[in-house]
This record gives structure tokens, C-alpha cells and sequence, in this order.
């Protein structure tokens, strides 16, 4: 079966003066899925994003963003797709259906009062419709600031930290619509700096770091590249050489000593290790032991494994944005 990509960029370039923000973007996002752009601060997430939106201009490389050429065709790429940004896009002075209503006219949707409502009530907001989008909470403000990026139905929805400083109850709220419109088939390149969010939403995973895609696959490909960690704890110091004997040879890794603790641990890649084997080989071995755990790694064990950091908002870009 072939793939068809929402999304597809070999070799883009973004330049502001010395800094070489984007520097071969490789990206590949099959229709109807959604991909998690993951990626250190300062790795060019934006400047990618601001890329593949036409509102930057690439200085070399190429693009298609929902079957249409990125810089020869950019505003049929505009018609096709949708943006949601770090920032919210709508206007505090305006109430929550004067700024649908505003969208909707924008994009030269002919009933704008239906589509308007029928947005309201999709997300929840038809109760505070007709008050001030100023007296809007962060997640209501964030959910009509989606709710104006669906406006045209788009099939490529772009996704720049949508859930940054909401609380848990309004960034499930958020994460429960993202899942309704790939349902609907729409295609979503999500950004975020919480490592549970692309978790538990991205089929697959792209991870940035120094202005390229530098691993990709999905969170349990990724996951199965740095493997599960293995750690006992042994009754007593003396017994902590004979347990990582048997700890090497069942993990293939070189394991690690903490004296204070009495533990030993190792990676594992061995999908086969089971922690009732831990457990019998060390009993067989005569290691007097108090635990053991064998502990699938987290998306923010391979972040960290992969690009030695933590994903943040794109200070730098905003600075060379700026600039």
C-alpha cells in the first residue's frame, strides 16, 4: 500500500543572518495522522512550522503541504491548511462569536453564523459565546483560538504548543479534539513541550535537534532504541560485584554501581528479558536481594537519550524572528 504525506520537505533551509536555524529539514507526515515535532529550545521547531505555513520563505530546499508545491503554490497551501500558534490569534475585544463570525468572513465562508455555531458548540463555548473574549479563561481562549484555525476545515492542521500553561482539565479537553479531527481524517503536526502530550496523541514522532530531523518513528520505535532499564537492589555492598556479573550478561551493557544505594542497573535493549528471569538468575547466582525492576524507558528518557535535553518553547527562534 502506498503512503500518501500531508506533508513532505527534503532538504529545507531558513537562514537569519549567521544563524542557521533550519539546515536540511527532512520531514515526511502521512495523511490522516498525527506527528509530534519534538525538539530541544532553540532547535528550529517554529522556524519549521513558520516554514511549512508559508510565512516564511525557504532559502533552499522544497516542499508539498497537502498536495501543493510550498513555494510555487503557496496559496492554494494556505486554503488547505490550519495554524494554531504559541500565542492565542483572537481578539479580546471581539465576543467568542464575533470572532468566529470575523474568521469565517475572512475565509469567504458563506453562512458565517452557522459555521460560527456550529464551532461554539463543537468546543463548548456556546454558553459564553456572547461575552468578551477578554473574560475567557487560558483554555477557553485556547479552544476558540483552535476553533478559528478549523473555520475552513482544513486537511493539514498545524499545531505550535496549543496546550502551553493550561491546566490538566483544559489540555485534555484539547487533546480529546485532537483526536476527533484525525478521526475526520485531518492531518495534525503538533509541536509541544509536554513529552506525555505527543506521548499519548502522535502516531509518530519527529525529533529535532540542531535544525534537522534527527530520529523519527513512532513514541514505541523510539522507546525500544535506548530499551528498558534494569536495577536491583542487593542486601548488602558485598554482594554488588557477583549481581553485576549477571546483570552484563543478561543486558549486554555495562552496568552501573551506586555504593550508597546497593544498586546495580543496565540498559537493555533485550525484549526478551523479563523480570521474573532477572529475578531467577540472580537468586540461581546466590545474590541476596531486597528488589528488582525492569522499567520500560519514557518519551522523556529517549528525549533525553537523543538530544541530551529537554523540549522547550523556541526562545531563539523568536529571536532570530525578531531579528
Amino acid at each position: 500500500m502506498t503512503t500518501t504525506y500531508a506533508v513532505l520537505s527534503e532538504g529545507l533551509e531558513k537562514r537569519f543572518g549567521d544563524v542557521h536555524a533550519v539546515r536540511g529539514l527532512d520531514l515526511a507526515v502521512a495523511e490522516g495522522t498525527v506527528c509530534g515535532l519534538l525538539g530541544p529550545n532553540g532547535a528550529g521547531k517554529t522556524t519549521a512550522v513558520r516554514l511549512l505555513t508559508t510565512l516564511l520563505h525557504p532559502d533552499a530546499g522544497s516542499a508539498r503541504v497537502a498536495g501543493h508545491d510550498l513555494v510555487r503554490e503557496p496559496a492554494e497551501v494556505r486554503r488547505k491548511i490550519g495554524v494554531t500558534g504559541q500565542h492565542a490569534s483572537v481578539d479580546g475585544d471581539l465576543t467568542g462569536r464575533q470572532n468566529l463570525r470575523l474568521f469565517a468572513r475572512l475565509h469567504r465562508i458563506r453562512d458565517t453564523a452557522a459555521r460560527a455555531g456550529e464551532l461554539l458548540d463543537r468546543f463548548g463555548l456556546t454558553e459564553a459565546a456572547d461575552r468578551m473574549a477578554s473574560t475567557y479563561s487560558g483554555g477557553m481562549r485556547r479552544r476558540l483560538d483552535l476553533a478559528a484555525s478549523l473555520i475552513r476545515r482544513p486537511d493539514v492542521l498545524f499545531l505550535d504548543e496549543p496546550t502551553t500553561g493550561l491546566d490538566p482539565e483544559s489540555r485534555g479537553r484539547i487533546w480529546e479534539e485532537v483526536r476527533a479531527l484525525k478521526k475526520e481524517g485531518t492531518t495534525v503536526l503538533l509541536t509541544t513541550q509536554y513529552l506525555e502530550e505527543a506521548d499519548r496523541l502522535a502516531d509518530d514522532i519527529a525529533v529535532m535537534d540542531r535544525g534537522r530531523i534527527a530520529h523519527t518513528g513512532s513514541p514505541a520505535q523510539l522507546k525500544a532504541l535506548i530499551g528498558s532499564y534494569a536495577e536491583v537492589l542487593v542486601a548488602h555492598p558485598d554482594a554488588l560485584v557477583k549481581a553485576a556479573g549477571v546483570v552484563d550478561r543478561l543486558t549486554g551493557s555495562e552496568p552501573s554501581l551506586d555504593l550508597d544505594r546497593n544498586t546495580v542497573g543496565a540498559v537493555t535493549t533485550d525484549a526478551t528479558l523479563t523480570l521474573p528471569r532477572l529475578v531467577r538468575e540472580l537468586d540461581a547466582a546466590g545474590v541476596p536481594l531486597l528488589d528488582a525492576s525492569l522499567k520500560p524507558p519514557t518519551l522523556d528518557d529517549v528525549f533525553l537519550r537523543l538530544t541530551g535535553g529537554f523540549p522547550d518553547s523556541d526562545r531563539t527562534d523568536s529571536k532570530e524572528l525578531a531579528a
